[in-house]
């Protein structure tokens, strides 16, 4: 399993825009095959940054998710909308069982 976070921060006056993009692609991209989960959160008391938590079952998942045409629709989408860069980090689960 990877366990992807991506850090995005959103112009102010593009916030809506991107939330209502992001729904779309999140809501395509959790009938994939390789995606566990696929959430969008909010940083507290900051309308403008926001974490997409993207799990997936295994490494070629992502690529899988990259070459979707709803990921394609929301990247071209929320590109200008963007105040920097988007970055990730990833990780993998820890059984603590």
């Amino acid at each position: 399993m990877l366990i992807v976070h991506v850090h995005v921060v959103v112009k102010e006056d593009c916030v809506p825009a991107f939330v209502a993009a992001t729904r779309i692609n999140a809501a395509a991209s959790r009938a994939e095959p390789g995606v566990l989960c696929f959430d969008l959160i909010q940083q507290e008391g900051s309308v403008d940054r926001f974490v997409l938590i993207e799990i997936y079952r295994d490494d070629d998942a992502p690529a899988a998710h990259k070459a979707t045409e709803h990921y394609a629709a929301w990247r071209d989408a929320v590109a200008p909308w963007m105040a920097e860069p988007r970055t990730s980090t990833k990780f993998r689960d820890v059984d603590v069982a």
